[in-house]
C-alpha cells in the first residue's frame, strides 16, 4: 500500500452528522427552499486527492493519466489532481477500497454543505463574515492561476481544506436544480437519474476564486475540466 494512499486515511476527519439546515432562501434559485436535513456521522478526507496520490492508481491499476499532467502547474505533487471526469473519481474510489480494505466513496451533496459549513449554521464562508474571501490571508488563493497545496488559511472549523476554494469537487449525486423541493429530509442522496453530476466548491479558474459552500454546480460525468478534481469520504467507523 502506497504511502501516499496511507496519508489519505490518516487524515480523515470523523464528522458527527445531525440536523443542519441546507440551501440558503436569499440566494441561487437551486439553493431554494432551505430544509432541515439529518446526516449520519460519516467520514472525509482533510484534502482533495492530490496528484501524487492519484499517480499511485494510473500506475497500479493501469489508468489514464488526467489530460492536463503535461503542464507543470498541473502536476505539483500535493496539489489537487483535476482533469478527472466523474466516473474516473468512482472508479479510484473502488480501487482505493481494494487497497485498503474499507469502503471509500464521493459524497452526496448534503454530506458535502454540511462538511463545508464546518459547524457554522446559516454561513455563507468556512468563517462566520462576509469578509472570508477578502481576508489577506487568502490572498495567494485569491490570485491563483492553478490548483494551490491547500493553506492553513483555507480550513473549516472542521479541519478541511479548501472547502470553498481551489477545485470544483465531483459528489455522488445527480444534479437537480429543483430537487430541494422535494428532498428527503433523512440522508438524501439526490435524484434517481439525471444527466449532469452534482459538484460542489471554488475554483481556480474562476475570476472569483471562492464560492459559497451552499453554492451548487454539476458538469456531464464524462467531462474532464482542468479545475475539478474530488475528496475521498466514507461512512463512520
Amino acid at each position: 500500500m502506497a504511502t501516499a494512499q496511507t496519508l489519505i486515511v490518516a487524515r480523515m476527519r470523523s464528522l458527527l452528522g445531525g440536523m443542519f439546515v441546507m440551501g440558503a432562501d436569499d440566494r441561487r434559485r437551486d439553493e431554494r427552499p432551505a430544509h432541515a436535513v439529518n446526516l449520519p456521522p460519516f467520514r472525509a478526507a482533510e484534502r482533495p486527492v492530490t496528484n501524487e496520490q492519484y499517480a499511485a492508481f494510473v500506475e497500479q491499476a493501469d489508468a489514464a493519466p488526467p489530460p492536463f499532467w503535461s503542464q507543470e502547474h498541473f502536476r505539483i505533487p500535493d496539489a489537487p489532481v483535476v482533469g478527472t471526469s466523474w466516473h474516473d473519481a468512482v472508479a479510484y474510489c473502488e480501487w482505493l477500497s481494494g487497497q485498503i480494505g474499507m469502503h471509500f466513496r464521493l459524497p452526496t451533496e448534503a454530506e458535502r454543505e454540511y462538511a463545508a459549513r464546518g459547524g457554522l449554521d446559516g454561513a455563507d464562508w468556512p468563517e462566520p463574515t462576509d469578509a472570508w474571501p477578502d481576508d489577506p490571508a487568502r490572498a495567494e488563493v485569491a490570485a491563483a492561476e492553478h490548483p494551490h497545496v491547500p493553506l492553513d488559511a483555507c480550513r473549516n472549523g472542521f479541519g478541511l481544506y479548501c472547502m470553498a476554494d481551489n477545485v470544483h469537487e465531483w459528489c455522488s449525486d445527480w444534479y437537480d436544480r429543483n430537487y430541494y423541493a422535494r428532498s428527503l429530509e433523512t440522508d438524501p442522496t439526490g435524484p434517481s437519474e439525471g444527466v449532469r453530476r452534482a459538484s460542489r466548491g471554488g475554483s481556480w479558474r474562476h475570476r472569483i476564486k471562492f464560492t459559497r459552500v451552499s453554492a451548487r454546480s454539476s458538469l456531464s460525468p464524462s467531462y474532464r475540466y482542468n479545475d475539478y478534481g474530488f475528496r475521498i469520504y466514507a461512512d463512520a467507523e
